[in-house]
C-alpha cells in the first residue's frame, strides 16, 4: 500500500467564484499551483500544472454561496513530475519498515483491535516522496491479533520473524502516540513517541496540542510530517538498519542433521524403557519400507479479485484451508481492483492450481503465479 506518487499538503487557499462549484474549482487550481510552488517546481502554465496531478486530498473545506475555504493537499504523479523537480526519487531508500501506530487513549492502547483516527491517518498518509519503505498493514483478518500493542513490547526473534517474513519486510517501526483530553470539549495534549526494531529501541518524542475535539485530526497529520522526519533523519545517521539477529533466525538445520538428532533422541528413548526380568519378548525382523519422499515447499504468488474488506478474508481463508498449503499471506491488498497473496505450497504451481479448482475456484495460470476468482 505504498504510492510512488509527490504528496505536498496542509495548502491553505481561500477564493470567491460565482457559485460554490466555481469557487471550489477555483480553490482547487490555486492549490495545484501553490503546492507546484512549494515543491519548488519551475514556472508553468495552469495547464501544464493540472496535467500533472494525480489528485487533489481535501483535508478541511467549508463551502458557501459564492466562497471557497479549505485546507488541501495536492498529489503530483512522480512519473511527469519527477524530472522537474530534480528528483526521480529519494536518493536512498530505507529496507521495508512494518508499521505498527498504537494509539493510547483513555488508558487503552490499541492498533487495529478497532479502527481509531491515529490508524486512519497513518492509512491516508502519502509515504511517495518519504525515504523510508513503510508496510502498513490494513487490519484485516488477522492482522489485528498477529499487530498488538503487546507485541511491541516482545523480544523474541523467532516470534517477530514470523511476522516481519507475512509482511515482506525487514525490521519494524512502532508510532505510538497518547491522546490526553484535559475535559470534554476542551483541550487535547498528544504525546508521540517514535521506537524501532524488535527491541523498541527509542528514537525520539515529542508533544503537541490541539484547541479541541475539532483539531485532533490536525495534530495528527502534523504529527505524521514529524514521525516521518525522525525516521528520515535516523536513516541518514545508520540507525535504521535491519536487526541482523531477525535474519539469524531464518538459518535452517540441514536435514542430515535433524535426522541424526532425531535417531538419538530415540535411541537414548529405548534405552530406558523397562525390560521384564522373566521373559523377553523377542521381536519379529521386519523390513523397513522407506517412507514417501516429501515434496518441497515453494512460494507462489496468487492474485484474486477484492471488492472489499470480506472478499480478502474470505479468499485468504479458502486458500489456507487447500491441502498442501502451509501459509498464505497477503503482500498487497487493493480494495476495490487486485489484491496479491503470497503462498507456501507444499508442490508444483501447476498442484497448487488443481488443488483451488478442486475447491471452486476459477484458476488462470501464469509463468510463476495464479490468478483465481470465484
Amino acid at each position: 500500500m505504498n504510492s510512488g506518487d509527490i504528496s505536498v499538503g496542509g495548502i491553505e487557499v481561500d477564493v470567491r467564484g460565482k457559485n460554490a462549484e466555481e469557487a471550489r474549482e477555483n480553490g482547487w487550481k490555486m492549490a495545484q499551483k501553490l503546492g507546484w510552488k512549494k515543491l519548488g517546481g519551475p514556472d508553468m502554465s495552469d495547464s501544464q500544472i493540472d496535467s500533472m496531478v494525480a489528485a487533489i486530498v481535501v483535508e478541511k473545506e467549508q463551502i458557501g454561496p459564492h466562497r471557497y475555504l479549505a485546507t488541501l493537499g495536492v498529489v503530483f504523479d512522480r512519473t511527469r513530475a519527477g524530472a522537474l523537480l530534480g528528483e526521480g526519487g529519494p536518493l536512498a531508500r530505507s529496507a521495508p519498515m512494518l508499521l505498527i501506530p498504537v494509539l493510547d487513549s483513555g488508558g487503552a492502547e490499541t492498533v487495529f483491535e478497532v479502527r481509531n483516527p491515529w490508524q486512519k491517518a497513518w492509512a491516508e498518509y502519502q509515504t511517495g516522496a518519504s525515504a523510508i519503505d513503510y508496510v502498513r498493514p490494513s487490519g484485516a483478518g488477522g492482522d489485528s491479533l498477529l499487530l498488538t500493542y503487546g507485541q511491541t513490547g516482545r523480544r523474541s526473534r523467532l516470534w517477530w520473524t514470523n511476522i516481519l517474513d507475512q509482511f515482506s519486510a525487514a525490521d519494524v517501526l512502532m508510532a505510538i502516540a497518547r491522546v490526553e483530553r484535559q475535559w470534554p470539549g476542551g483541550p487535547v495534549k498528544g504525546h508521540f513517541t517514535a521506537r524501532f526494531g524488535p527491541d523498541s529501541r527509542y528514537l525520539d518524542s515529542f508533544t503537541l496540542n490541539a484547541p479541541n475535539e475539532a483539531g485532533v485530526p490536525a495534530m495528527l497529520q502534523t504529527a505524521l510530517g514529524r514521525f516521518d522526519a525522525i525516521y528520515t533523519e535516523a536513516l541518514k545517521n545508520g540507525l535504521l538498519q535491519p536487526d541482523p539477529t531477525l535474519r539469524a533466525q531464518r538459518l535452517e538445520i540441514d536435514p542430515v542433521l535433524a535426522a541424526l538428532i532425531d535417531a538419538g533422541r530415540k535411541a537414548q528413548a529405548a534405552s530406558l524403557a523397562p525390560v521384564d526380568a522373566v521373559s523377553v519378548a523377542v521381536p519379529t525382523p521386519t523390513v523397513a519400507t522407506p517412507a514417501a519422499p516429501t515434496k518441497p515447499v515453494a512460494s507462489f504468488t496468487v492474485q484474486f479479485a477484492s471488492p472489499d474488506g470480506g472478499a480478502v478474508d474470505s479468499a485468504l481463508g479458502s486458500v489456507r484451508g487447500t491441502g498442501g498449503v502451509q501459509s498464505a499471506a497477503t503482500t498487497s491488498i487493493a480494495i476495490g481492483g487486485v489484491s496479491v497473496m503470497r503462498v507456501n505450497y507444499a508442490g508444483s504451481l501447476s498442484e497448487l492450481a488443481s488443488a483451488l479448482r478442486a475447491r471452486g475456484w476459477q484458476v488462470t495460470e501464469g509463468q510463476s503465479a495464479l490468478s483465481i476468482r470465484r
